[in-house]
């Protein structure tokens, strides 16, 4: 079967042809970080614009790339949520005058969902039950999934994503948009270990799963502003500096890495203790950060950890395709009467022992 998907949730217009859910055709993503970057995040405005913009050269440049005409697609999968929804409209309404126009089934897919299936090119068919951890800019959750297409929420973020929490600090400190990668290069060259500070692992009370990362972030700009510390320019990819910072910056950037990752691998290893599974998938943005691959790596859990590629961590529609195409298989169709839902919920298993309490406290 070949799907054709679609990707348009937040500050990527994609499109991919990929062949029986695990064999890429091509994969076209086109960036909006330029346009972002002066505003240190993505503007919602300017991205569903840049979306209308890009989506029709995009989609073509993907069938062309296949070698493929849309009428030789079995089927066509689109991001429905969650995202933002000016920019998740962009790329339903493309996709459904195409479905239309070529008579193609189509499915609208959960952009987690993606992610999830983003392990599904480069390692052997996933074994259930499964834990899933997708970290990015958006979305910190942890996932057991019994068997595929099932989705049981063990932890989530309560405050800011683990991405976002990397864009702060990268904004905080002058290091550019967007901030994840900036952060993951000059961590390299600091000292997480250094005297001067004090953090410590996010901490939530009565050892449930869920994540927080605003009490940390808070904490860096305490320490900013106690250390006087002035925002620098140092570019945002390799080679691309524009000047040095300090020590003080560099060991910042690196504790603060480390306490994010010691949170992640914190709340996986409980989440392996408890509910045993076959396959560990990471995913997300964040997956792409050096730290987390090298110390999850590190970690003999038993099982095997699928990580995606670099280029598959991002937002990109050859996952859209892959989630996508489990449904097709099955003859579902959701025909044109869907919509955007910019706060779509992967959850459909309720895991007994699970429940947020009602007044969480966070410790840092």
């Amino acid at each position: 079967m070949l799907v054709l998907g679609i990707e348009s949730s937040c500050d990527e217009t994609a499109a991919a042809v990929v062949e029986d859910g695990r064999l890429i055709k091509s994969n076209i993503i086109a960036s909006q970080i330029k346009t972002h970057a002066p505003f240190g995040g993505v503007v919602p405005e300017l991205a569903s614009r840049e979306h209308l913009e890009t989506i029709d050269a995009i989609v073509r440049g993907a069938l062309e790339a296949a070698e493929v005409t849309i009428g030789q697609v079995d089927g066509i999968a689109v991001t429905q949520g969650p995202g933002l929804v000016g920019s998740l409209l962009v790329g339903i309404s493309f996709a459904k005058s195409l479905a239309m126009a070529a008579a193609k089934p189509l499915v609208g897919v959960n952009h987690i969902e993606g992610h999830i299936y983003s392990v599904a090119f480069e390692n052997p068919p996933v074994q259930y039950p499964a834990l899933a951890l997708v970290v990015s800019g958006g979305h910190t959750t942890l996932f057991l999934i019994p068997e595929e297409g099932k989705y049981g929420v063990l932890g989530r973020t309560r405050d800011d994503a683990a991405g976002e929490a990397f864009d702060k600090v990268a904004k905080l400190l002058g290091l550019g948009y967007p901030g994840g990668p900036v952060i993951d290069r000059l961590a390299r060259n600091g000292n997480s270990s250094s005297a001067e500070l004090v953090f410590t692992v996010p901490r939530m009370e009565g050892g449930n799963l869920d994540f927080s990362f605003s009490g940390l972030k808070t904490a860096v700009m305490r320490y900013v502003r106690e250390q006087g510390i002035d925002p620098v320019s140092v570019g945002t990819a390799e080679g691309d500096s524009v000047g040095a910072p300090d020590r003080k910056i560099l060991d910042l950037v690196a504790s603060f890495q480390e306490k994010v990752v010691q949170s992640l691998l914190k709340r996986l290893q409980a989440a392996v203790h408890r509910h045993p599974p076959r396959t560990i998938i990471l995913a997300g943005g964040v997956a792409c950060n050096s730290a987390l691959r090298e110390q999850v790596s590190a970690i003999d859990f038993g099982v095997p950890v699928y990580f995606p590629s670099p280029v598959l961590t991002t937002d990109n529609a050859a996952m859209i395709a892959a989630a996508g195409c489990r449904r097709l298989v099955a003859g579902e169709d959701d025909g044109l009467g869907f919509s955007a839902i910019a706060n779509m919920k992967l959850e459909n298993v309720v895991l007994k022992g699970y429940e947020v309490p009602e007044n969480t406290r966070y410790r840092v």
